[in-house]
């Protein structure tokens, strides 16, 4: 991997270079890379540094470029491999990746924390089987902390073994009975129950943390634990004890993952004010002329019904679910070449919206997710923050189509406000910052049916759970399909399905999501009036 012998002047611009990026001088270490990568261009760890660093510099094509061409070179080096796949699935380079991961499979008696780093890697590509084993092999190698436990009943919920993840976190919590993950993900598993239920635990946990302590990864503990008991607390239906639980817990993650309601706005801002398309490709078209199989996105608020969808979808003999893949989203950048920065890096692709290649767009994306099709005619991608991408792939992806998933307001808000999503969606711990970002999601739906009208086929929860077979047949027949038995059978999908959802997605169809914010209809009243929510549950 690296030249023999190296001089004292090599040994020197390494420590320059070391120096440059541990003071985040970007631009001097990739001064100085470049001048040792000239100097040794077959050490893979030199160009490895080189594309972090021009990453960090906002050169995403060039730092893409490297890693591609440190893909092709790699060392019998299994801790190097993992490391260049982590970058590769960070940029999108999906099918690299998944060759670096190929590539370990064959490598003999890796050692147990290398079966994790790929079991995390298989599991960010949506590939739950292979990560489940890859965890199994793992844990029978020796591998036995909490986090490693965590991952693995994770791993057997969206794979549907419910018993064993139920059982896998029950193990935990005897041994680490302040890991709050392991108690949050065990009260989701099941409808807790009068005669079995974790309230006596998780309370007895809370009074044991310490009330005050500051540090995030306490807080953090402590508002598990105290999600734990609300979700008990509501499903036991003890409402007036249930609300200051959550209050607590949201007030503790608010805190620790504030809400940027500029930046928000000012995307909405943005892409309503991205100049109007004035080729062809802004006409929707449901059927693909190219060969190969066709995404389907679905898009929508977080909690909107999107997982319901995706699985009565799925269960179709030419429709496979790909999960929420994030994809468009990383092709879209490098296709601006901005690196991703939250809002911030959204609006400076936006700014580069009129420079576009949107036929490589499409093509790139194409490339990167037509494996997941597994040999179907379709595959879904599910990821409701796409709803900010409608525009980009109406451009860049003609043929496919967009459905749009559309609750009840009061209903999604109430529905996030209790999700508890972690370190992630800071909107939905606060009650203002959930108005706020409400509005904006529904100012640029409005604006996408405005602009661009039949870009987006909404797809209603409520007539989607009252009268699922005409509901189905009309998105089918969007979509180019005939409606199957099977459709109307979530319950019956055995594929895996990886969100916060996936243990409630496998059951019947229900009508019991409708309303359930009534039963604190007290507290969201003023979320209820800054959303302008009729307060009922019609669409």
């Amino acid at each position: 991997m690296t030249v023999q012998n190296p001089s004292d002047a090599e040994n020197r611009s390494r420590q320059h270079a070391r120096q440059c990026i541990d003071n985040r001088q970007w631009e001097a270490a990739q001064v100085a890379l470049e001048a040792l990568a000239r100097h040794v261009p077959d050490d893979v760890s030199v160009l490895l540094e080189l594309a972090d660093v021009l990453f960090q510099r906002g050169q995403l094509r060039a730092s893409t470029a490297l890693l591609l061409r440190v893909a092709r070179r790699l060392p019998r080096d299994a801790p190097f491999i993992v490391s260049v796949a982590q970058r590769l699935v960070a940029v999108g380079e999906t099918l690299a990746a998944r060759s670096c991961l190929d590539l370990l499979s064959q490598a003999p008696a890796l050692p147990p924390e290398l079966l994790v780093g790929q079991a995390h890697l298989r599991f960010m590509l949506g590939e739950i089987a292979p990560a489940r084993a890859l965890m199994e092999r793992a844990m029978a190698a020796g591998i036995d902390t909490p986090g490693e436990q965590h991952l693995y009943a994770m791993l057997l919920q969206f794979d549907g073994d419910l018993d064993k993840a139920c059982a896998v976190l029950e193990g935990c919590l005897r041994r680490w009975p302040h890991f709050g993950d392991a108690a949050m993900v065990l009260v989701n598993l099941r409808k807790q129950k009068p005669e079995a239920n974790q309230l006596a635990f998780v309370q007895e946990q809370l009074q044991r943390l310490p009330p005050h302590d500051q540090k995030p990864d306490a807080m953090s503990v402590r508002a598990e634990f105290e999600y734990a008991q609300f979700k008990i607390l509501d499903d036991l239906k003890h409402h007036e004890e249930a609300w200051p639980a959550l209050a607590r817990c949201n007030a503790l993650m608010h805190e620790l993952n504030p809400y940027d309601a500029t930046g928000e706005a000012a995307v909405t801002d943005a892409l309503i004010d991205m100049p109007r398309p004035n080729d062809r490709t802004a006409t929707p078209r449901c059927r693909s002329s190219s060969d190969g199989p066709v995404p389907i996105f679905i898009v929508g608020m977080p909690r909107s019904g999107t997982t319901l969808l995706d699985r009565m979808l799925s269960a179709h003999s030419a429709v496979v679910s790909a999960g929420e893949l994030i994809d468009f989203w990383r092709q879209l950048h490098w296709q601006a070449d901005v690196t991703p920065a939250r809002t911030d890096g959204l609006r400076e692709v936006i700014r580069h919206s009129t420079e576009l290649d949107y036929a490589e767009l499409g093509a790139r994306y194409l490339q990167q997710t037509r494996w997941r099709a597994q040999g179907r005619a379709y595959y879904i991608d599910k990821l409701p923050a796409n709803i900010q991408m409608v525009a980009f792939i109406r451009r860049a992806l003609p043929h496919a189509p967009i459905l749009h998933m559309v609750r009840d307001p009061i209903d999604t808000c109430f529905s996030n406000f209790k999700a508890m999503f972690g370190n992630v969606s800071s909107y939905s711990y606060d009650l203002q910052a959930l108005a706020h970002y409400y509005g904006e999601y529904a100012r640029l739906t409005r604006h996408w049916h405005d602009r661009l009208p039949g870009a987006m086929f909404d797809v209603s929860y409520a007539s989607l759970v009252r009268d699922p077979e005409s509901t189905l047949r009309g998105v089918l027949e969007h979509c180019g399909l005939s409606l199957e038995e099977n459709c109307l059978h979530p319950e019956l999908n055995a594929s895996p399905v990886a969100t916060p959802s996936s243990a409630q997605v496998r059951e019947s169809i229900h009508t019991r999501g409708l309303g359930q914010w009534r039963h604190y209809a007290k507290q969201l009243e003023q979320l209820r009036l800054a959303i302008g929510a009729p307060g009922d549950d019609a669409d």
